[in-house]
């Protein structure tokens, strides 16, 4: 069903297959690890050497959501990416909720890097409280760079009803599915509807196909600003200008009140998924705060 589907797909511009190649084209730099934690496998890549920089993505992603940054970043870093418990390529964690999610990472991830390597994070969405969580349990935490994070328990400015896609799914009706997917992108994920590309639709289509861990209840607690506390190194705190999972001028003095070592940035002209919408820009900006030596490592 799942490669039915995705390898189906075409749009206006550039072709399906040709979203495909370019993904591939990146996949293939990549050194893939399997880790085994608690009978399960955890997928992690890594892009060039040096220091450890680690990305996690958001809910129903998986390590392409960061797909338009690897290469940029591995110019300079060991980017490891993980495809978190329950989407992509790793299996279900062994124990069920978010800490059976966060207790396979921590474990790989220590694996993949070594348990006392300190690592700059970078976390986005769903994916972004999973930085907090790390960062505040495990420690050896440089810079932490949150994009979009979810668990602010703050306001949401939806701009429409997300789509349901699985009984397309199920029926194997590749054409429902991408305008479907289409829709939900444009809603939630990008600002701008030209920018739903063949290779953002073909991420999309995948990643949410192959999610079976439901992050929503967990990114709707709240919770990341007391997560946050516990961590003592340099923090970068950005959202995309037209994010609409948060308000960002007004969640970004929140979180930043009384915090030392906290940069908050907005990034024009983007929605939910910066990374990807406004790609140069979330370089520059990354590369440019993990490289600044006033922005205060941990302590």
């Amino acid at each position: 069903m799942t490669a039915a589907i995705v390898n189906s797909m075409s749009i206006p511009g550039e072709s399906a297959a040709s979203a495909e190649a370019s993904i591939a084209r990146v996949a293939g730099q990549a050194e893939q690890v399997m880790v085994t934690h608690d009978g399960r496998r955890v997928c992690w890549r890594r892009f060039g050497e040096g220091r450890p920089l680690v990305l996690i993505h958001g809910g129903h992603g998986s390590w392409l959501h960061w797909l338009r940054n690897v290469e940029t970043l591995a110019g300079r870093f060991a980017v490891w990416v993980p495809d978190l418990p329950g989407y992509g390529d790793s299996d279900l964690a062994g124990q069920p909720g978010l800490s059976g999610v966060l207790d396979a990472t921590r474990a790989t991830l220590d694996v993949v890097v070594g348990e006392e390597s300190v690592i700059d994070l970078v976390g986005f969405s769903f994916g972004g409280l999973m930085a907090a969580h790390v960062a505040a349990l495990r420690g050896r935490v440089g810079r932490l760079a949150l994009i979009g994070p979810a668990g602010h328990g703050g306001t949401r400015r939806p701009r429409g009803v997300l789509r349901s896609w699985r009984r397309e799914a199920q029926e194997d009706d590749c054409g429902a599915v991408a305008a479907i997917m289409r829709h939900n992108l444009t809603v939630q994920m990008l600002h701008h509807e030209a920018r739903v590309d063949a290779v953002a639709l073909k991420i999309h289509t995948d990643s949410c196909l192959r999610a079976r861990f439901r992050s929503k209840e967990f990114s709707r607690r709240g919770g990341l600003g007391v997560l946050l506390d516990h961590h003592r190194g340099a923090l970068l705190l950005t959202w995309g200008e037209h994010d609409v999972t948060a308000e960002p001028e007004t969640l970004a003095q929140v979180l930043s009140a009384g915090r030392r070592n906290c940069r908050t940035h907005i990034v024009p002209d983007a929605g939910h998924w910066a990374q990807y919408e406004q790609a140069c820009h979330i370089n520059r900006l990354l590369l440019d705060w993990l490289g600044d030596e006033n922005a205060g490592d941990m302590k």
